[in-house]
């Protein structure tokens, strides 16, 4: 079996060839600020379903994705300034992940059963090209098979895994870097309840700073 492509950055620009796979419908691995991640354009026909078989992962279990930038993110879910623009502000871009009310927008498959997408901007240069190259989307689950730990390093990416996709972008080891902060933040009769899903780069004690009084037993049961 042949080896997939391979693109090493740093580069000024994605690569043609590599622009050229991700609008046919490619999945690629790719360097995030956290970890390696699995993506393609969320948008193109086929390319969520090729994402869950490659992963093993569930197909109801929806997919997280990377924005070119904060303008993107507004287009795609339901957004309130406050405090979205001041978490925006202080963590984008960077690892914290939003789940938050999509959009009519998103196309049919991306968002999760009750409705919501879980959003990035990230801080990583390539993961940011990649999502402007794919229209200002990529998808960005974890680079490894499910159940399987994430991966920093490429040499650590399992055969079975780089055979199915269409190609590394090997930005080589990464610093080792807990993963992105996931919260779930919902809006209802002028309230915001948010709950912390994973823990990660962004600590709950900072979080709270942002939403007020901060998390309760009842927001976390509802989200």
């Amino acid at each position: 079996m042949q080896p997939c492509r391979r693109w090493i950055p740093p580069f000024a620009r994605v690569p043609q060839d590599l622009e050229e796979e991700l609008r046919r419908g490619g999945v690629v691995v790719y360097p995030t600020e956290t970890v390696y991640g699995l993506g393609g354009n969320p948008e193109i026909p086929g390319v969520l379903d090729r994402i869950y078989g490659i992963k093993g992962r569930p197909s109801g279990k929806a997919l997280p994705l990377i924005a070119a930038d904060v303008e993107t993110v507004r287009q795609w879910v339901v957004w309130r300034p406050d405090p979205l623009d001041r978490l925006a502000d202080a963590f984008w871009p960077g690892p914290l992940t939003l789940v938050l009310e999509a959009s009519p927008r998103v196309p049919k498959g991306v968002a999760s059963s009750e409705g919501t997408v879980a959003v990035r901007v990230s801080s990583h240069p390539v993961a940011g090209m990649l999502a402007r190259a794919c229209g200002g989307w990529i998808v960005a689950t974890s680079a490894n098979l499910s159940g399987q730990p994430p991966v920093s390093d490429p040499a650590a990416l399992p055969s079975a895994l780089l055979h199915a996709v269409d190609g590394l972008v090997d930005g080589g080891p990464l610093v080792p870097t807990p993963p992105s902060t996931l919260v779930a933040v919902r809006f209802r009769h002028g309230r915001v309840s948010w709950a912390v899903l994973r823990e990660g780069a962004v600590s709950r004690e900072t979080l709270s700073l942002f939403f007020g009084r901060g998390e309760t037993a009842a927001a976390a049961e509802e989200l």
